[in-house]
């Protein structure tokens, strides 16, 4: 007791001299000696200090309103103190703020400078925030909870000088501690627009460089340019609609976080509610723009749910059908980015208390809690904190868990020299808390407690894990994935799950390729199997090749010291490798270029097994394999021992066979369920698209016009006899003798196993190659949509376009510029002589025969059954131009030449019905699942392979064709664009020729089976649809008609032709009387 009183005697006489001296210098040498022996010699520290009334005696200094001398030298003394006694006083500088502001308005100018000096103590003015600052004592955690309330309250309630000096301090709080002020946005802005009104100039000054520093800590390329438009905005409500154009001229495309909001849904808001089209139109369309960038949920579920009212009124009472239409799309954009509720929409995410009030009541006991079971026997008594103290701290918590959860930052040890203060000051350990286990117990029992809860994924099962990180991940300027964790066990097989373009094969390449942030490259190696393979065209045989590729990656293997030694690859374990593949020796002996793409790959699935990594992703791996083939692959992965795999793939009965756990995208973030894909669903009964092939996402195929001649659907209209193809080098013929016919009204699917011609048939079909033996006919205006098996090949040479770029390249010029590359249009050696042979022509004006050379066929006209064409003869006029039949043409030889203009004029007629503008392109893209904006701004190049293959059957389609050809269609793409393309094609009025190992997409389509093997199509047969397949399975199966249905007019009787006259004057004398539109007469009424 006596101790408490000789330090309580001693604070009071060194504050005592600090009061009393006579001059600013000899103040700061009181002060200088108080401080050091606040930090020195007080058991406690600030908060012995504090007890013994060190703070009460100079607050009353400060408040002497008879002594203008005494209360300077009270703020001098807090200056001092302030500055020596760094982050510990705190928590007791907090409750004085309002003191120290109002210091601003004392009748002495020395205190005046004196209150100054203790802002300038507190505030530092600085260019680098202060968790970039080694040196700063500054405690930016308690920005939010603890320093902000009293600057707003300043702003609100003080006196015109209190308020230019809240303000004054914003502006410095907003460089020391930008991302807490940004985050703090929504609360400060209401306090700073009332500077920003106020009728005091200088108050109005002051209010308007606050706000400009205050948002200039938004985090967004995009909106930093536009902070002078919106603080004008803010100053100047009336100038809303200039300020709406500037900003609606803005192409956002950088992130958009909570700052960013703050301040842009207001002035949205605001917006909303004028009258002015103008400003209603672009009020919809920065909405649109802005939700399409919104990443956090929680962000979204702050933001976004006051924009939906004015979205809502706008679609039900907007005058202007294009703003209903805007609106509608903002509106589905704002739902899709989570701000329809006010919840987070993210189920998965765990809540932490975000209320200081009920924090301060809890966290001083699980501090006590864990310093009893910590110090154990040595805890000399139960902490006690102060009021203040309690306060501060539940602040910091609140902060620390948010930058926890969001940023992945660990800055709980923060809490050490606040928790430390509730030790007694008898207790050694007081006075060095960051080296207290004790008190490190106590932040991580705070953690643990207020921190974010651990995710379901966290929870272990005590596998060994191969990787543990927190990444984020981006495609150009779209983010895929915004701090999301990366949990992988070794032995699990993981598959993920997304919709097209969520950036899941995005994902697996920055992993193979080394750029995913914080991933193990050093430690974990990696192989990732995509579809590189298909597009392959060496001559090296099978062998050859993976044993070369084997030496290189056992020489990768040597230049690392952390990869495990594997034995050096021979031509022998090579050969076993493939032969356990189901390679036969021929095939072995093959050239790589002449497989077929289900064995490329499996050579690309060699290749990872002869890398011997610890990883192995896996894109599509089903794509190209037969039933056989893909039960191969089923049985090596799950007999795979510690191997871990992530694999990518639309067959759900591949992943339930496969997959031990799920990797869910969901809102930018990855969520771990363990299971199949069949638990995946139980879980998340949405997911459910897995299974059925769901109209949800509807795909509109163009009718086909009608062909001349065909009245039936049933009529033949392409026609393959006895045709035979080899590839150059192979052994045996791909196609043997095949003789095929499709009508409008085929529903054909090609199945076989892997390498037995299927796609050599459509190549023929197509006029891809050309038959070395047999022919193709087809009506010579029939147009075919192509869709080939490496359906990426048709994108290639154009990925720096667009889709719509491409689209307008390949049909410019009214011809298909991919149809002028086919082996059918190119002329060979022989039939480029055969133009240069001159024929046999009578002259119609001499009636003798002469020398004539064939220049091009300049027209077509219909003969008899057949047509007849213009010929243009070399070195003559136009004028002289003379008909020449089908028929003889083809017997002269001039197949490709009439087949040729027999295209054109084909592709002519189909293009006359499309044009070839924006806003037709892009609801082109539209009916086939591609976005509207990203057909327009996105580069092929940076398209997820579902996007690409919407693409190519965009530009299959775009020439309305009576015939659909597609190569394993079902590639790429998800469960609800499969199901699209399903319903589009069970409801087009064309002919259909595909080839799947989906036999669900096979069975749901298809009335007519080719089973290819060998090069010979060995059956054929019917069989019958599977409706049951799709969700709608009760829907109308009806065949689709092509072109105009002739319907009987039905006759009328004699008393329905006379009350057909009765009704008819009828109306005629009401439009007499009352006038308006003449009614119609029809044939029913």
């Amino acid at each position: 007791m006596a101790g408490s009183s000789d330090i309580a005697a001693a604070l009071a006489e060194r504050v005592t001299k600090v009061l009393t001296a006579a001059t600013s210098d000899d103040v700061a040498v009181h002060a200088d000696a108080l401080a050091a022996y606040v930090r020195s010699d007080v058991p406690g520290g600030v908060q012995g200090a504090a007890d013994a009334g060190l703070f009460d005696r100079l607050d009353a200094g400060a408040t002497n309103k008879k002594s203008g001398f005494e209360r300077e030298s009270a703020f001098l003394g807090y200056a001092t103190l302030i500055r020596h006694l760094g982050t510990a006083g705190w928590p007791f500088w907090i409750p004085r703020l309002a003191m120290f502001f109002q210091s601003i308005t004392d009748k002495g100018a020395v205190v005046r400078e004196a209150g100054g000096m203790v802002i300038d103590a507190l505030f530092p003015p600085t260019t680098t925030p202060a968790e970039q600052d080694p040196a700063s004592s500054f405690p930016y955690w308690a920005v939010p909870h603890s320093i902000l309330p009293a600057v707003m309250t300043a702003m609100t309630e003080g006196k015109w000088q209190v308020k230019i000096l809240a303000c004054q301090v914003l502006e410095r709080l907003s460089a020391l501690a930008p991302r807490q002020v940004g985050a703090s946005l929504v609360r400060l802005l209401p306090a700073i627009t009332e500077c920003l009104h106020d009728t005091k100039t200088e108050v109005h000054q002051a209010g308007h460089s606050a706000m400009m520093k205050a948002c200039s800590v938004i985090n967004n390329a995009d909106v930093v340019p536009l902070v002078p438009v919106l603080v004008h905005c803010m100053s100047h409500p009336d100038d809303i609609a200039a300020s709406m154009e500037t900003i609606s001229k803005t192409t956002f495309v950088a992130e958009v976080k909570g700052p960013t909001l703050s301040v842009m849904v207001p002035l949205l808001v605001r917006a909303m509610s004028s009258r002015s089209p103008v400003i209603l139109r672009c009020a919809v369309v920065i909405t649109h723009n802005l939700c399409k960038l919104v990443v956090d949920p929680r962000d979204a579920a702050q933001f976004l749910p006051q924009l939906k009212p004015g979205l809502d009124k706008l679609i039900e009472m907007g005058a202007f059908a294009e703003i209903r239409e805007l609106a509608t799309q903002a509106r589905r954009t704002l739902v899709e980015a989570g701000g329809a509720t006010d919840a987070p929409a993210d189920s998965n995410t765990k809540k932490t208390e975000t209320n200081p009030a009920v924090i301060a009541k809890q966290w001083p006991t699980v501090a006590r809690d864990a310093y009893r079971a910590a110090a154990g026997a040595d805890a000399v008594a139960d902490l006690a904190f102060p009021a203040c103290v309690i306060d501060f701290v539940a602040g910091i918590i609140v902060e620390l868990a948010r930058e926890d959860e969001q940023d992945g930052l660990n800055g709980w040890r923060v809490l050490a020299p606040y928790v430390a203060m509730g030790l007694p000051p008898a207790d050694p350990t007081a006075a060095d808390a960051a080296s207290n286990p004790a008190i490190a117990a106590c932040c991580a029992a705070l953690q643990t407690q207020f921190g974010p809860k651990p995710d379901d994924e966290d929870e272990g099962d005590g596998t060994p894990e191969l990787c543990r990180i927190v990444f984020s991940l981006a495609y150009g300027t779209m983010m895929l994935l915004n701090q999301a964790k990366l949990i992988l066990k070794i032995g699990h097989r993981y598959g993920v799950c997304g919709a097209n373009g969520a950036g899941k094969s995005t994902l697996l390449r920055a992993i193979a390729q080394g750029k995913v942030e914080n991933f193990p490259y050093d430690t974990v190696r990696s192989y990732f199997v995509e579809h590189s393979m298909q597009g392959e065209e060496s001559n090296e045989s099978v062998l050859e090749f993976l044993f070369r590729k084997a030496k290189q990656f056992a020489k990768e293997r040597a230049a690392n010291p952390n990869a495990p030694k594997h034995p050096e690859p021979t031509m022998a374990s090579v050969q076993a490798i493939l032969t356990d593949m189901m390679f036969t020796e021929d095939r072995q002996s093959q050239p790589v270029g002449a497989l077929s793409g289900g064995w490329k790959m499996k050579v690309d699935l060699a290749l990872a097994m002869l890398a011997h990594a610890e990883l192995l992703l896996l894109d599509e791996p089903t794509n190209h394999l037969d039933v056989a083939n893909v039960q191969w692959l089923q049985n090596y992965l799950t007999h795979s021992g510690d191997l871990t795999v992530i694999v990518i793939s639309h067959d759900s009965g591949f992943l339930d066979a496969v997959c031990t756990d799920i990797i869910h995208y969901d809102k930018r973030k990855l969520g771990y369920y363990p299971g199949n894909l069949s638990a995946f669903v139980a879980r998340v009964p949405k997911a459910r698209s897995y299974y059925t092939l769901s109209d949800s996402l509807a795909f509109r195929f163009p009718p086909p016009s009608i062909l001349a001649g065909i009245n039936s659907r049933t009529k033949v209209i392409l026609r393959m006899k006895h045709a035979s193809y080899t590839y150059a080098g192979a052994a045996k013929p791909s196609l043997n003798d095949v003789s095929v016919g499709i009508c409008l009204s085929s529903r054909v699917g090609i199945v076989g196993p892997n390498g037995a011609g299927k796609s050599t048939l459509m190549k023929v079909l197509t006029g891809e190659v050309v038959p070395q033996s047999g022919h193709v006919d087809k009506h010579p205006n029939l147009r075919i949509g192509y869709v080939a098996q490496h359906a990426f090949h048709h994108l290639e040479d154009h990925l720096e376009l667009t889709p719509h770029q491409y689209l307008t390249w390949r049909y410019a010029g009214g011809q298909d510029q991919e149809l002028l590359q086919k082996a059918t249009r190119k002329l060979s050696d022989e039939e480029k002589a055969q133009l240069a042979t001159p024929i046999d022509v009578k002259n119609a004006r001499t009636g003798e025969m002469e020398k004539r050379l064939v220049e091009y066929i300049a027209g077509r006209q219909k003969f008899k059954k057949s047509f007849q064409y213009e010929i243009k003869w070399q070195h003559m006029d136009a004028r002289y131009n003379t008909y020449m039949t089908r028929d003889e043409l083809l017997a002269l030889g001039f197949h490709k030449l009439v087949q040729g203009f027999d295209d054109h004029e084909a592709a002519r007629e189909g293009l006359g019905y499309r044009e070839l503008v924006p806003a037709v392109i892009r609801k082109h893209f539209e009916d086939v699942g591609l976005d509207g904006d990203i057909a327009e701004h996105n580069r092929i190049g940076g398209l997820s392979g579902g996007q690409k293959v919407k693409v190519v059957i965009a530009a299959a389609m775009w020439q309305n064709p009576h015939i659909l050809i597609m190569d394993e269609p079902t590639n790429f793409l998800d469960r609800d664009a499969l199901g699209g393309l399903a319903v589009a094609i069970r409801d087009w009025a064309g002919a259909v020729v595909l080839i799947s190992h989906n036999q669900e997409f096979v069975g749901a389509l298809c009335s007519e089976l080719w089973h290819v093997e060998g090069g010979k199509l060995t059956s054929r047969g019917r069989t019958t649809v599977d409706t049951n397949a799709f969700d709608n399975a009760s829907a109308t199966e009806t065949a689709p008609s092509i072109g105009r249905e002739k319907k009987r007019k039905k006759k009328l009787t004699r008393n329905e032709l006379k009350a057909q006259s009765v009704r008819r004057r009828e109306r005629h004398l009401k439009w007499l009387i009352e006038g308006g539109p003449k009614p119609v007469d029809s044939d029913e009424d």
